[in-house]
């Protein structure tokens, strides 16, 4: 194999319409360490947090280039010598660490702990879309809102989705109706609408208006859980009044102004919050339970349980087309994912 390894990667935090905001460059293969594997990386999505990372951090051009980039569908070229999850040839996916360097690249080390097998039935540009928001849903749904999979227990249930158009609720809507629940989401022009009907929302309502009156418009007073996927500050008023008593709030998102948690001190609500990167981030004990989210979310769409929510795809991997990806993604009418495969 090459020492060297195609990439896109940039040297300053740039706005996106900035000619050098991403370049094609050539970087050194990397090492893996006992638990890593090397994977070859023929897909890859592009979320919000790659917006927002390229253009946080100073204008200074740095020394080195800086790769970014975290949902990843790929080949595994070599394993660790304490790997016992994958071997050479495996096809998976995986969100990758916060910390180190990111999907946008050829050939990419990640622990096999937070990777999991990739669907037999999706292609490289539906596979590539899923695993962070994926992540993100599984861990909202069934770890911070504390939701069973048992469908008599949900019976009865109902969760509010704000903001559902995008790749996290795009999932979140398709596992909450798995686990049993009703599902209310927001969603605020016709195409995101539609999207969302799609994928069999109970109820659809517009979180640019009062979601107060509108819950009451459909004879909902209260729900038992709240996902929050954006604008934490906007709704958490709204949040406030329409958790049930006892009920669960997690919010994906941060706020930027302070929130009153004294709100849900008479119902006693639990409020949480979501970050997919915490595990790998911390090391935490409990990191290979993404390796065990991702296999379970593998076999829901080999059997036909989950939809794919790719829904546009550039190729190859180059920086003219991370660009073009980026600013879907910042245009804030995004549907879905968009995709990016081959190099």
């Amino acid at each position: 194999m090459m020492n060297m390894n195609k990439a896109v990667g940039f040297y300053k935090h740039l706005p996106i319409s900035n000619p050098d905001s991403f370049e094609d460059i050539m970087c050194q293969l990397p090492t893996i360490g006992d638990h890593d594997l090397l994977v070859k990386v023929e897909g890859v999505s592009v979320n919000p947090v790659d917006t927002f990372v390229r253009c946080s951090g100073r204008s200074t051009k740095m020394a080195h280039p800086k790769v970014i980039g975290w949902d990843a569908v790929g080949t595994v070229v070599e394993v660790g010598s304490e790997c016992t999850l994958f071997k050479p040839n495996d096809q998976v996916w995986y969100a990758g660490d916060f910390k180190r360097s990111g999907s946008d690249s050829q050939y990419q080390s990640v622990d096999e702990r937070i990777v999991g097998p990739t669907p037999q039935n999706l292609s490289l540009q539906e596979a590539a879309a899923i695993p962070l928001v994926g992540l993100t849903v599984y861990e909202s749904l069934f770890e911070k809102l504390a939701l069973s999979w048992d469908i008599l227990k949900n019976k009865g249930k109902t969760i509010l989705i704000i903001n559902c158009a995008g790749g996290v609720g795009s999932m979140a809507i398709q596992l909450a109706k798995l686990a049993g629940l009703r599902v209310i989401a927001t969603a605020s022009n016709p195409d995101a609408i539609a999207w969302v009907n799609q994928l069999k929302a109970d109820a659809v309502i517009d979180h640019h208006q009062d979601l107060v009156k509108q819950m009451h418009h459909l004879k909902i007073r209260d729900v038992d859980y709240i996902l929050n996927l954006n604008n934490l500050d906007a709704h958490w008023n709204e949040i406030a009044e329409i958790i049930k008593p006892d009920g669960r709030v997690t919010a994906t998102t941060e706020n930027h102004k302070l929130i009153d948690l004294q709100k849900l001190t008479k119902k006693r609500v639990t409020f949480s919050w979501e970050w997919m990167y915490s595990k790998s981030y911390y090391q935490t004990a409990d990191m290979a339970t993404q390796n065990q989210i991702l296999t379970e979310l593998c076999q829901l769409f080999e059997m036909k349980k989950l939809m794919p929510i790719t829904t546009k795809t550039y190729t190859p991997i180059n920086a003219e087309h991370l660009k073009r990806a980026h600013r879907d993604v910042e245009s804030g009418h995004m549907i879905g994912k968009v995709t990016l495969t081959g190099w």
